[in-house]
């Protein structure tokens, strides 16, 4: 099982608050963290710290980033979640609805199986909201 499907819906949402509370490169504030996440500073210290021990995280002086590990486990999940929503996107949901269902999803899927869907959708570049979906390794 690859580690993107190992995860929590909490622990990818903790690495994009993460990368999205880290504005200038030296790392994400606990605080910030919390707040992204509507839960207590305590709660979220438990939240980094279980992704410092997957080694995705690294703390130093009261904050966090992500390691190379990290960076390339959340541009994964960008791109497993982002091929999920132009699937839904066929469907005729909207963009809205295409990021909701997707999260019902994205984790479970594979590698493989995002890349034939991809594959399939003749590599879509963009999803639904308009933003870059990472290629696939081979591309």
């Amino acid at each position: 099982m690859e580690l993107l499907q190992r995860l929590t819906r909490r622990q990818v949402d903790t690495l994009r608050s993460i990368v999205e509370a880290d504005k200038d490169g030296r790392g994400a504030p606990l605080k910030a963290i919390a707040a992204r996440l509507k839960v207590s500073s305590p709660s979220a210290l438990d939240h980094v710290g279980a992704l410092e021990d997957l080694k995705l995280v690294e703390r130093h002086r009261g904050k966090s980033r992500l390691t190379e590990s990290g960076r390339a486990t959340i541009v994964e999940y960008q791109r497993h979640h982002r091929v999920a929503e132009s699937l839904f996107q066929e469907l005729g949901l909207s963009p809205e609805e295409t990021c909701e269902a997707a999260r019902e999803v994205d984790l479970a899927l594979s590698h493989r199986t995002i890349e034939q869907v991809c594959e399939g959708k003749g590599h879509p570049v963009r999803c639904p909201h308009g933003q870059p979906i990472p290629p696939c390794k081979g591309r």
